[in-house]
C-alpha cells in the first residue's frame, strides 16, 4: 500500500480527492488557495482536511522510506529470509516496524554481545532447551576457558537470553500493550528539595493512569522533572509484567531457575527502561498536541478578533514610576506624536495627567482611547473612563501581550526608526486595537500570550502549527494591497518575507496598485506566485471591481461574458441576486465546475467585505482590587485565556478569574473551546476567592 492509499484509508477520503491534492502540493500550490480556488478538484475539502492529507502524506513517505532502509540493513547483513521480508512488508504500524528491526539494528556492545564474544552462546541455547538446573550447571563447567567461573558462564547466557526475550516481538507486543492498558505516571519530590519546589506541591506524591491524566498535569509534572525538583517515571506491576513474559516465552522456553533470572533480567534491565522511554515519550507527545492545539485555537481567536477600524485614537502604555506613554495616531494608524502623563503613584501628578489628555482629545479630535491592560492599566482605563464619561469617547482596554516585543524588534526599528520603544509599544497598542490581525502579525505568536506551558512544547511544532494559523487568519481576511504592511503581506498565500518586501517597494516606487495584473511588475514575481497570491489581495477603488472580490483573476473571462450576455458594464453585476440555475448565467459559467461557479454567483450577489464581526466597548464593575470582591458577586468579564481545564477572565482588576471547566455551563463540558472564546464578554459570579493566593473562582452557571 503507498501512501497515498494509506492516507485515504486513514483519513476516509477517496483516493482520487487525496491524489488531486498531493499533486497540487506538489505543483507548488498553498494549502488556502487549493481550499479557496480548487473546490472542484478536491471535492470541497477545507483547510484541515487538506492540511492533514499533507501530515498524512508526509508522515507515510518517511514509513516507506524507512521499511526501505531496514530491509537493505538486514539484507547486508545476509540475515533476510522470507518470513522477515514478509514482516516488513505487511508492517503498517512503525512501532511494529522498528520492533522487527530491533535484533538486527547496530547498537553499542551490549552485555549481551559481550558473552557472545566470549563464546556463551552455545550454553544459552543449552539452557534454553534444558528443563534441569543440575544439567545446566554441568554444561557451564565446560566453559571455564572462556570464564573464570560457573556462575560467570551462566550470568554470561542468560545475559544473552534476556536480550533474545527482550527483542521477541511477542513479548514486546504484550508488554507494549500492558503499559498502554495499565501503566501510572508517578511522580515524587526530590529529597530536600520540598522548600524549593513548592510550586509543585500537588505532585510531591502523585500517581494517575497514564490515559486518565490531563494534557496540563503530564506537562506541569514533565517540568517540574527539568527543573530538578521531580523525579518521574511510568510504572506497571513489575510481577505481573514478568508473568506476561514467562507465558509468551513459554513455547520456546524450557522451565528452569536460571530462564526465570533471565525472564525478570529481561524486563527489569531492558523491557522496563525501553518502554517507560518510549510512553514518557507518547505521553509528551500527546500533552504537546493538546496543549498546541489550544494555543492554535486561541490564537486564531485573538487575530480573528473584532476590529474597531479607522478612527482618530488616543494610545495608551500604562506605568506607575516611568510613566503613561501616550501616542495619536490617525484614521490609518499613522504615528502623530507621543507625550507622557504621571497621574499615578510616585509622581501622583494627576491634575497636570488629567490637562495633557484632554488637550490631546479635544485638539485631535479624538474619538477613541485605546489602554493597555498590563501594569497600571486598569487604573489608567477608569481614569479615562471618568475624564470622558460625559464626551463621545470610547474607552478600550487592549491586551498589551507582546507589545514591548514588538517595540524592539526589526519590523518596528524600520517603521519608526527615530522613536524611543516605549513610544514604539504604544503606537502598537492603538493599532492592534484598529486592525488586531495587521499588528499581531508583526510579533512571534508565542510572545502573545494566550496559551500555557509555549517554553515546555515541542517548539518546532508549535512554530508550524502557529505559522499554519497566521497563514490562515490573512488569508481568510484578505490583504489591502494599497494599505498592507510587508509583515501581513509576507503571510498571504504564495508570497514570503522577501516578496512582500518587494511588493512594498514598488508601491513607494510607482504608487497604488490600480490592478491585481500590476503584480506581476514585481520584482522576482512570476506567474505562479501571482496564481496563487492574486486571489487574497484586494485593490479598493481600482480601474477593475473584479480586484476588490475573492473572484480569482482566472476566472474574470467568465464573469465578463455574463456581463456580456446581461448587457451591464462589471460594476453593475454587484447585488443583483443573479441566480445560477437562469440560462444566462448558466451559459456564462458553462465549462466551469460547480463549486467555482457558486463562488463567482455568491460573491456577485453578496460581495465579501471583512469577515471579523463588530467591536462591542466593554461594560466594567465598580470594583478595583481583589479584597473588593465578595462571594456570590454577579460581574461583567472577557475571556482572556482558554486552557483545557477553563478560562480566566479580565473583570477589571490585576488579577483574572478562573471559570473551571465543570463552571462554564449546566450540561457536560468536554472541551472549552465549544462554549467560550477569546475576548468573548462575559457575565460570571464569584465563587470563592483566596486573597494569599490571590486566587478567584467564578461561574457562569447561574449568572
Amino acid at each position: 500500500m503507498n501512501s497515498i492509499q494509506q492516507t485515504s484509508r486513514e483519513l476516509n477520503i477517496s483516493v482520487k480527492q487525496v491524489e488531486n491534492v498531493s499533486k497540487l502540493l506538489a505543483e507548488g500550490a498553498t494549502i488556502p488557495f487549493i481550499s479557496r480556488y480548487r473546490k472542484g478538484q478536491t471535492g470541497d475539502l477545507n483547510e484541515v482536511d487538506i492540511s492533514s492529507i499533507k501530515e498524512k502524506i508526509d508522515y507515510w513517505d518517511e514509513f516507506i522510506k524507512r521499511k526501505a532502509f531496514i530491509f537493505k540493513t538486514i539484507e547486508e547483513q545476509n540475515q533476510l529470509t522470507a518470513e522477515l521480508k514478509n514482516k516488513i512488508e505487511t508492517a503498517t504500524d512503525i512501532k511494529e516496524l522498528e520492533d522487527i528491526y530491533l535484533p538486527f539494528k547496530p547498537k553499542r556492545e551490549t552485555k549481551g554481545q559481550k558473552a557472545i564474544k566470549k563464546g556463551l552462546k552455545p550454553l544459552a541455547i543449552f539452557i534454553q532447551k534444558e528443563g534441569f538446573d543440575v544439567r545446566i550447571e554441568e554444561e557451564a563447567r565446560s566453559y571455564l576457558k572462556q570464564t573464570s567461573t560457573v556462575k560467570e558462564a551462566i550470568e554470561g547466557a542468560q545475559n544473552i537470553l534476556a536480550e533474545w526475550i527482550a527483542e521477541d516481538i511477542r513479548v514486546r507486543e504484550s508488554i507494549r500493550e500492558q503499559f498502554a492498558t495499565y501503566a501510572r505516571i508517578i511522580t515524587k519530590v526530590k529529597k530536600g528539595k520540598n522548600q524549593e519546589a513548592e510550586k509543585y506541591r500537588d505532585y510531591f506524591d502523585f500517581s494517575e493512569h497514564i490515559q486518565k491524566i490531563p494534557s496540563h498535569r503530564i506537562l506541569a509534572a514533565f517540568r517540574g522533572e527539568n527543573e530538578g525538583f521531580l523525579s518521574l517515571s511510568i510504572k506497571v506491576d513489575e510481577e505481573k509484567a514478568v508473568e506476561l513474559v514467562k507465558r509468551r516465552i513459554a513455547h520456546h522456553y524450557a522451565d528452569n531457575t536460571y530462564i526465570a533470572e533471565a525472564e525478570k533480567e529481561a524486563y527489569k534491565r531492558l523491557l522496563q527502561p525501553s518502554f517507560e522511554s518510549e510512553f514518557k515519550q507518547e505521553l509528551k507527545q500527546r500533552a504537546d498536541e493538546a496543549a498546541i492545539t489550544v494555543f492554535a485555537d486561541n490564537l486564531k481567536q485573538l487575530l480573528l478578533q473584532p476590529p474597531l477600524g479607522g478612527k482618530k485614537m488616543l494610545a495608551i502604555d500604562p506605568g506607575y514610576k516611568t510613566g503613561c506613554k501616550v501616542a495619536i495616531l490617525n484614521e490609518n494608524g499613522e504615528y502623530i506624536e507621543n507625550r507622557t502623563i504621571f497621574p499615578h503613584p510616585p509622581q501622583k501628578q494627576y491634575k497636570e495627567a488629567e490637562g495633557v489628555l484632554r488637550t490631546l482629545v479635544s485638539s485631535h479630535k479624538v474619538k477613541v482611547i485605546a489602554v493597555g491592560d498590563g501594569t497600571a492599566g486598569m487604573e489608567t482605563e477608569k481614569l479615562c473612563r471618568k475624564l470622558f464619561q460625559n464626551r463621545e469617547v470610547e474607552v478600550y482596554s487592549v491586551n498589551e501581550a507582546g507589545a514591548s516585543v514588538y517595540s524592539a524588534s526589526s519590523i518596528a526599528r524600520e517603521e519608526f526608526p527615530q522613536l524611543d520603544v516605549t513610544v514604539r509599544g504604544t503606537i502598537s497598542i492603538g493599532r492592534r486595537l484598529m486592525d488586531p490581525l495587521a499588528e499581531l502579525v508583526k510579533i512571534d505568536p508565542k510572545s502573545i500570550g494566550v496559551g500555557q506551558y509555549q517554553h515546555d512544547v515541542n517548539q518546532t511544532a508549535l512554530k508550524d502549527k502557529l505559522t499554519e494559523v497566521v497563514e490562515y487568519c490573512v488569508n481568510h481576511v484578505g490583504v489591502d494591497l494599497n494599505t498592507a504592511s510587508y509583515p501581513i503581506l509576507s503571510y498571504v498565500s504564495g508570497l514570503g518575507p522577501a516578496t512582500a518586501k518587494n511588493i512594498v517597494s514598488y508601491r513607494e516606487k510607482n504608487g497604488n496598485f490600480e490592478q491585481r495584473g500590476d503584480l506581476l511588475k514585481v520584482e522576482k514575481l512570476g506567474a505562479k506566485t501571482y496564481e496563487q497570491a492574486a486571489g487574497f489581495l484586494r485593490i479598493d477603488g481600482g480601474k477593475n471591481p473584479l480586484d476588490n472580490t475573492i473572484i480569482h483573476p482566472e476566472s474574470y473571462p467568465v464573469v465578463k461574458k455574463l456581463a456580456k450576455n446581461l448587457k451591464k458594464p462589471l460594476k453593475e453585476l454587484f447585488h443583483l441576486d443573479l441566480d445560477i440555475n437562469d440560462p444566462t448565467t448558466e451559459q456564462a459559467l458553462e465549462g466551469v465546475d460547480k463549486f467555482t461557479a457558486q463562488l463567482i454567483i455568491q460573491e456577485l450577489n453578496r460581495p465579501t467585505r471583512d469577515p471579523r464581526a463588530s467591536l462591542k466597548p466593554m461594560e466594567r464593575n465598580d470594583i478595583s482590587k481583589i479584597s473588593d470582591l465578595q462571594v456570590g458577586m454577579e460581574l461583567h468579564g472577557k475571556i482572556n485565556n482558554i486552557t483545557n481545564f477553563g478560562a480566566f477572565v479580565d473583570i477589571g482588576i490585576k488579577e483574572s478569574g478562573l471559570v473551571h471547566i465543570s463552571e462554564l455551563a449546566d450540561e457536560f463540558v468536554d472541551n472549552v473551546q465549544d462554549f467560550v472564546s477569546l475576548n468573548q464578554q462575559v457575565k460570571v459570579k464569584v465563587l470563592s476567592v483566596d486573597i494569599d493566593r490571590k486566587r478567584i473562582q467564578l461561574s457562569m452557571k447561574d449568572a
